[in-house]
């Protein structure tokens, strides 16, 4: 991942600094290990327990080995006398290549997990303080019927919540280690020693691999990464609509001195959303990229390894960094609630239309009669600009069965709204509901 996109505890996690120290460590650790079988005498492993790795001669020795593994391990055996020997005893490549890589990946499973926390409460905060901010709810992009910005937010909250409880399983999955041998068949190294590694590193074990950590468990970590990112992309969506000029109830923040076009100086792009959505995209491919990698010859094959070495660093960095970016969006996030109204005003008193349609079916008309007149009136409001409530007022049909003052109690927008705080309670972003409901009624 470039620099741009990578944050210092991410990117140190993805370091190869980390990688080769996570190899180290599952190294001694399978030393101590066969310390305690009795194979390797005492006085060698405190002397193995010094043991440092080369970068600099690892990648002389690579040029001509060409296999990284073999370049780490003889770095290290050169700084070593006579007790070099028992290193990578009985192991193959992959004990200490997934192993070391699953460390990795629950170190950045932790980062990701501090970020989504961060997220869900900067939602919940800005959700409860915009509870009762009236906002019109759009479908496919028309107005519908009326909803809350704060409800809105809180559909989001709930979502990242279990967006929260995927990462953790997901996270959970990818916590085992692997010290069984070429094969899997434990033929050089016994299970003994294996459960005494992972125990040591913090890991479960894989109860069975076949020299290579099974690669489903990678295809689910990363379709979680994608899945979240794919949250943010939906809730980045809805920021950059609603920061349309023609609709502007919502901005991100803005900072003194920051500019939004090179040419224009008004512009105030949602820059920060947009980039959320294009690198939700890249997360998501990767995704495709590790669902790929499940699938390996025989026992294994490496054709899953240089794709790992791109999709599993860059995903956890790109997805850090989104979600670190969508905490300060909505942290800093400006909202409109006069605008909002000003939007709901727009259609003229079309999104009553339910519930005159309603209102009339419970006065005895058909349903299909009561459609045709309030559809009829809903034309008129939007090819010749008239107020709809005032067309209904005018209407001697719906007269026959609606008093005026029973017309104009439908014409409440509080209707919409009441059971708002019940969803809250019901969420547990707020202990008790109101108990009253809330009236915002307008139509002159």
């Amino acid at each position: 991942m470039i620099d741009r996109y990578s944050r210092p505890a991410m990117k140190q996690v993805w370091s190869d600094e980390n990688k080769y120290l996570k190899w180290l460590a599952v190294e001694l650790a399978a030393c101590e290990a066969w310390t305690a079988e009795g194979a390797i005498p005492d006085d060698d492993m405190a002397k193995l327990r010094g043991a440092e790795y080369n970068h600099t001669r690892m990648m002389e020795i690579y040029e001509t080995t060409r296999h990284d593994v073999t370049a780490f391990l003889t770095s290290i055996t050169e700084s070593l006398g006579p007790e070099g020997r028992w290193l990578h005893l009985g192991l193959t490549s992959s004990d200490m290549l997934d192993t070391g890589l699953d460390l990795q990946l629950v170190e950045a499973g932790a980062l990701l997990q501090t970020e989504l926390d961060r997220a869900i409460a900067a939602l919940g905060e800005k959700a409860v303080q915009h509870k009762d901010t009236l906002a019109m709810g759009r479908t496919h992009g028309v107005h519908a019927e009326p909803t809350t910005m704060g409800f809105r937010l809180a559909l989001w909250w709930d979502e990242l919540r279990r967006q929260k409880e995927r990462l953790a399983d997901a996270v959970e999955s990818v916590r085992v280690g692997m010290i069984s041998g070429a094969v899997g068949t434990h033929a050089t190294v016994p299970p003994s020693v294996e459960e005494r590694v992972c125990r040591e590193l913090g890991l479960k074990v894989a109860k069975i691999s076949n020299q290579v950590v099974q690669r489903d468990r990678y295809a689910h970590f990363m379709s979680t990464l994608a899945l979240i990112a794919a949250s943010l992309e939906k809730f980045a969506t809805e920021i950059r609509a609603l920061q349309r000029t023609e609709i502007h109830e919502l901005e991100e923040p803005f900072g003194q001195g920051q500019t939004g076009s090179s040419s224009m100086p008004h512009k105030r792009n949602p820059e920060l959303s947009e980039r959320i959505c294009g690198l939700a995209r890249v997360i998501r491919g990767n995704a495709n990229t590790a669902l790929e990698n499940v699938a390996l010859w025989g026992e294994r094959d490496i054709s899953h390894s240089s794709a790992e070495r791109i999709i599993l660093p860059d995903s956890c960095l790109a997805l850090d960094y989104i979600l670190s970016t969508f905490s300060r969006i909505i942290e800093g996030l400006r909202v409109f609630p006069e605008r909002m109204f000003e939007n709901i005003e727009s259609s003229r008193g079309l999104v009553f239309s339910q519930r005159v349609l309603l209102a009339l079916v419970d006065k005895g008309l058909v349903r299909e009669d009561a459609y045709e007149i309030v559809q009829a009136n809903a034309t008129r409001c939007w090819e010749e600009g008239l107020d709809f409530r005032d067309l209904l007022r005018a209407d001697r049909r719906i007269g026959e069965h609606l008093s005026p003052p029973e017309l104009d109690e439908l014409f409440d927008y509080g209707y919409y709204t009441r059971y708002i705080d019940e969803t809250f309670v019901r969420l547990g972003l707020v202990k008790q509901a109101a108990g009253k409901q809330k009236t915002a009624t307008a139509g002159g």
